[in-house]
């Protein structure tokens, strides 16, 4: 599951406003019966939103048992878009930050209503667009890559066991390929862990012809960083005009 997003035009009203080239898809694969995968991208149809509080794109993996996993992406995915826009006292990134603490919160209330969503939880991957910058909040295995001069760049960095393993030296990154516990997750959001000092937040330049892809561990688990670019740099969309 991924967006693909290029600047393809700028438009003068008021403010700079661009606009994005953006493309979703997801993909049940060959082992699980249903998907419990997220996206959402929010193009405001409000110029003055739109020039306030710009685009905002989500991926969010859940997790848990029969539809639990779905429920909580759906709820991230809801109540993140709702939020943002809704808040105008704090920064980008400090408002994506509140976002994910009320889903966070929002998710560990509705896990506790029945027997079969105990323990359910989610990744989040969470981007707004504006003024030319990416503001990203994120939580979990699910990514954000910036693509730029031929050149791919990982912008979020893994909640995982095996990343802490890498990160403390008692791996080498041969062996986290296929470690066997590579898909424990440290924190995601949905569980008590899942609060504000565990989100992972930052800030990033967007510029023209740069490409924007967010996507779960479902597709970077299979990719590596270099097969990414090379799919995405086959597939300019540069040309195309914006809708």
């Amino acid at each position: 599951m991924f967006w693909r997003k290029k600047a393809v035009k700028e438009k003068i009203i008021g403010p700079i406003a661009k606009d994005y080239r953006v493309i979703a898809l997801t993909d049940l694969g060959s082992i699980r019966d249903h998907n419990e995968d997220q996206v959402l991208f929010v193009r405001p149809s409000d110029q003055e939103q739109r020039n306030e509080k710009g685009f905002l794109a989500i991926v969010a993996d859940g997790m848990g048992g029969h539809a639990a996993g779905e429920v909580a992406a759906a709820l991230a995915t809801r109540i993140i878009a709702k939020t943002y826009y809704q808040e105008t006292s704090a920064s980008p990134l400090e408002t994506l930050r509140l976002c994910m603490e009320k889903a966070n919160e929002a998710i560990l209330a509705e896990s506790k209503k029945s027997i079969s969503y105990k323990g359910m939880g989610t990744t989040c991957t969470a981007v707004a667009i504006l003024n030319g910058a990416l503001y990203i909040a994120h939580i979990g295995d699910s990514r954000a890559y910036l693509i730029k001069d031929r050149q791919i760049y990982q912008l979020t960095e893994d909640h995982t066991y095996v990343r802490e393993l890498l990160r403390t030296g008692k791996i080498n990154p041969l062996e986290a390929l296929n470690h066997p516990q590579r898909n424990v997750l440290t924190q995601a959001m949905g569980t008590v862990a899942g609060r504000s000092g565990d989100i992972f937040s930052s800030e990033f330049r967007l510029e023209k012809n740069d490409t924007l892809l967010l996507c779960s561990d479902g597709l970077h688990e299979y990719f590596s960083n270099e097969e990414l670019k090379e799919v995405i740099l086959e597939n300019d969309f540069r040309d195309a005009s914006a809708y």
